[in-house]
């Protein structure tokens, strides 16, 4: 396996030319508005932030869209990216300027992350284990609304309380209200931006004497100097198999549960069989237009019950792909006889009254 060392701006730059790719075994992206803000946050302080896992082939494999703009792919070798898409694609968003746009309570929006031109010295706020209690910010118009699953860390808080831990982070997710203040940059303008006076206006600076002038660019420069972070990029053979690039992917992607079983059980139900990811997000998209919004988890698990006939992931990789596919014709029947039976005779017309 090869290795190399690669900057933020060289990846970012790969993803827009086409030269990186997705696989179809990927999930989407679903990244919440808190794991941006932190992402920069550890790149701006030169914190580890892990490597990226490329495979770089020649076989036609299937693939599927980044959440950010692509060109077509000039070259006939592809690198697959297997780890690394939720950083890659958030940078991707902020550094090239285009809406980020992020999972919050099972919808999407589009969100600014703001960097503070008046941040502490040093780190003030320890980050929370738990995803839903990082403190965020929503986009709504309210003044400090929390955002995600933080907002109920907000019930015993007044605005004074928000506004001081606010002044002591680096980056937040942005409101409106922040934007109109003179501390508050858009981290998107800046990466866009080729020098420092439009902030500095804004932000009051008038004079060069002025002492803000020296800390507010040094500051500016230390952001756009996330451009030049240097990831190490692992990168698989060649000679590898698209059963073995799979079977790797499943280990990486196990190690610290990064990613949740149907994650998993996808990458492998698309190693076998090729293709069928359209095939399961086509039915998405029909049950979608009929009123119910479904998790692609939750076929997927009806698609391992019809074949295993058990509820659990763990042996879905061991089903041949014409099993495969037979129970999933029979899943979709059994989903649309269940959808139906909850509309007509229970009186339910959305999925969310299922759960109460």
């Amino acid at each position: 396996m090869a290795k190399q060392d690669i900057t933020v701006e060289e990846l970012v730059r790969m993803i827009e030319k086409g030269e990186l790719r997705l696989p179809e075994m990927q999930r989407r992206y679903v990244w919440r508005s808190t794991r941006v803000r932190d992402l920069l946050d550890s790149l701006y302080r030169g914190y580890p932030s892990g490597a990226i896992l490329v495979w770089d082939t020649d076989e036609n494999v299937p693939q599927q869209e980044f959440a950010v703009k692509q060109q077509a792919n000039p070259y006939r070798n592809t690198k697959l990216l297997l780890d690394g898409q939720q950083r890659l694609t958030s940078l991707s968003a902020v550094i090239r300027g285009e809406p980020i746009t992020v999972r919050s309570k099972g919808k999407t929006r589009d969100i600014e992350i703001l960097f503070n031109l008046e941040h502490p010295e040093k780190l003030e706020l320890v980050t929370e284990v738990e995803e839903g209690n990082n403190l965020g910010l929503s986009s709504n118009d309210n003044d400090f609304e929390l955002a995600d699953d933080a907002e109920e860390e907000a019930v015993d808080s007044t605005d004074d309380d928000l506004q001081k831990r606010l002044e002591a982070m680096t980056f937040v997710v942005g409101t409106k209200k922040l934007e109109k203040l003179p501390n508050w940059v858009k981290v998107s303008e800046v990466f866009q931006s080729h020098g420092d006076t439009e902030f500095l206006k804004r932000a009051g600076v008038k004079e060069l004497a002025d002492p803000r002038t020296t800390k507010y660019s040094e500051r500016l420069r230390k952001l756009r100097a996330i451009k030049s972070y240097q990831y190490r990029m692992d990168i698989l053979e060649k000679k590898l198999s698209y059963d073995e690039v799979t079977e790797i992917f499943v280990r990486v992607n196990s190690l610290g549960v990064k990613l949740r079983s149907s994650d998993l059980a996808l990458a492998q139900i698309t190693a076998k069989w090729r293709g069928s990811l359209a095939a399961f997000e086509k039915e998405q998209a029909r049950f979608l237009k009929n009123g119910f919004e479904i998790e692609l988890g939750v076929l997927l698990r009806n698609l391992v019950i019809f074949a295993t006939g058990q509820c659990k992931f763990l042996t879905i990789g061991k089903v041949e792909i014409e099993k495969l596919k037979e129970a999933w014709e029979k899943s979709i029947h059994g989903m649309e006889y269940a959808v139906n039976f909850i509309k007509s005779s229970a009186g339910i017309d959305s999925p969310a009254l299922c759960l109460h």
